[in-house]
């Protein structure tokens, strides 16, 4: 992992006159000059040093590659290789530590999945977080978050749970109360599903899919500032956007494809009682850490595809070995592209026309993700008590962009007095394409201080205790369900066997859902390697 180091040894500007003990820290995990060797790889192709062959070729090694990888082993399948652009597997599901302290590097938490979703409940099953006991299945609870969950801070002082309800007034109990109504109505007309292919496209959601969230609610007169706040801020820390740029679709499917959204004061069925969360320290990366583990000289990192292409006999991939500098070429039968569709589409010679179709449509969200060390625990403010998840309200360092708040990397430990810990923050820019440059073009110490800032509101001891600051920049962090994208008839096709001259090509990538979570990008993986085109 390319690691760049800076050391910020003069005050914080924008923390006022404070005197500020050096922070270390620097910008971590993607290298993005391999990403790029892409576009130059577009105008000549070094030729190749050596020559491998396999029957079925990955490429991309993130949930949906390792997915793909899981299901050609379980099935007996073991002539396969994978290829991946980093020097570790896992995609946006991958983790890191500081001091020692394990932490995530993006995605940190699963869903406890639904009774249908067979292929993920195997998993889990497999890694040992649940097994069956006097025949009930039951989740071995280290691995469940434990309570409290989240908390959220607003007006001074810390709430339970994110949905607000300080001077929460009549008109916004029953908008509360109208929108829990809402999803369980829409639910029960044509049931959301997760992931999304486990039903095909209803006639209801295709008309949700043709609004934005915004424009339903305004529809259902649902106003309340707070509501409005909550369901923004879900949007945005699931889709990487908020209400004003994803579907109604996908503001419904949020809350029915799981546990429902509850209003304040209201029964929950004994299932929405027992759902929880799955989440580790180093976040989704203990997931695909064990996805890659049995993969051995099966998985090859550093490999930046640079060209496919289709041939008689199946397909041809060069890949620069940036170990080496030199070019391999690979020939392979079949080949599971698990790329992001926008990739798959520059490095596919002679692309179906699905795919140049879906790829000018998707549009990506950047994200920044920081790991904050802390030497020593924070004060708190009044209110609920630390929790797993924790988020402020309206927070104001940048009101386009706020932060998604920050989970802790100790929560899950059994330390019986809080310390030393890991704080990792969240924040998602949206579909404005400035704010991808704008990423990158920053320096770290910006960065450093507008985390620094935003979480200096509710712990204002922060600065006394921070010790490193790692930030990791994620330019297409995810596909975010813009109104059409479910019900994309490319990103459909993209699913299904194709035609000549593309017979030896299937797609796997969370992209083909139109968002981006654990389970549809696992989904899309097994899809893949389960097809009996793969021998």
């Amino acid at each position: 992992m390319k690691r760049r180091h800076f050391l910020a040894a003069s005050a914080l500007p924008l923390l006022g006159c404070q005197a500020a003990p050096p922070i270390e820290g620097g910008f971590v995990g993607i290298n993005d000059e391999r990403g790029h060797l892409l576009r130059a790889a577009s105008r000549s192709v070094p030729p190749p040093a050596s020559l491998h062959t396999t029957r079925v070729l990955i490429l991309g090694g993130g949930v949906a590659g390792l997915s793909a990888a899981r299901a050609l082993r379980l099935r007996g399948m073991q002539d396969f290789a994978l290829l991946e652009l980093e020097d570790s597997a896992g995609g946006n599901s991958r983790g890191s530590q500081i001091n020692g302290i394990a932490c995530p590097l993006g995605a940190h938490y699963l869903p406890v999945p639904g009774e249908d979703a067979h292929d993920l409940q195997d998993l889990l099953e497999e890694f040992g977080v649940r097994q069956r006991v006097s025949g009930r299945w039951i989740y071995d609870e280290r691995h469940l978050c434990h309570s409290p969950q989240e908390r959220l801070f607003i007006n001074g002082q810390w709430q339970d749970g994110l949905l607000p309800m300080q001077g929460m007034d009549a008109a916004t109990l029953a908008d509360y109360q109208r929108f829990a109504r809402l999803v369980q109505q829409a639910d029960a007309q044509e049931k959301f599903t997760l992931p999304v292919s486990k039903s095909p496209l209803a006639q209801a959601h295709r008309a949700l899919d043709a609004m934005t969230f915004e424009v339903w609610l305004n529809q259902h007169q649902l106003a309340s500032p707070a509501l409005r706040w909550y369901l923004d801020y879900c949007c945005r820390d699931d889709y990487g956007a908020g209400l004003a740029s994803v579907s109604a679709w996908a503001g419904l499917h949020y809350f029915a494809s799981r546990h429902g959204f509850h209003a304040p004061g209201t029964e929950s069925s004994a299932e929405e009682r027992e759902a929880g969360v799955l989440t580790w320290p180093e976040g989704n990366g203990w997931l695909t850490q064990r996805l890659a583990a049995p993969l051995g000289e099966r998985l090859h990192t550093g490999r930046v595809v640079l060209r496919v292409a289709t041939t008689r006999h199946g397909v041809e991939v060069d890949a620069l070995n940036t170990a080496s500098q030199k070019v391999e070429r690979w020939q392979a039968a079949q080949c599971i592209l698990a790329l992001p569709l926008f990739v798959a589409a520059r490095v596919l010679e002679n692309p179906p026309p699905a795919l140049v179709q879906a790829a000018s449509t998707l549009r990506y969200a950047p994200w920044l993700v920081a790991n904050l060390h802390l030497k020593a625990a924070l004060h708190d403010r009044p209110g609920a008590a630390p929790s797993w998840d924790n988020v402020v309200y309206n927070a104001a360092h940048d009101p386009r962009f706020p932060g998604l708040g920050y989970v802790d990397a100790r929560h899950q430990s059994l330390q019986s007095v809080p310390g030393e810990t890991v704080l990792t923050y969240y924040r998602a820019f949206g579909l404005d394409p400035a704010q991808r440059q704008n990423l990158y073009d920053q320096p770290w110490r910006h960065w450093r201080d507008a985390v620094l800032a935003e979480l200096s509101v509710p712990h204002p001891d922060l600065l006394d205790k921070a010790t490193r600051l790692d930030v990791m920049r994620y330019g297409h962090a995810m596909s975010v369900p813009v109104p059409g994208i479910r019900s994309s008839a490319a990103l459909m096709a993209l699913q299904k066997p194709l035609p000549a001259p593309w017979q030896s090509l299937q797609f796997a990538h969370s992209d083909l859902a139109g968002y981006s979570v654990f389970e549809e990008a696992f989904g899309q993986g097994a899809r893949c390697g389960v097809r009996k085109e793969l021998g």
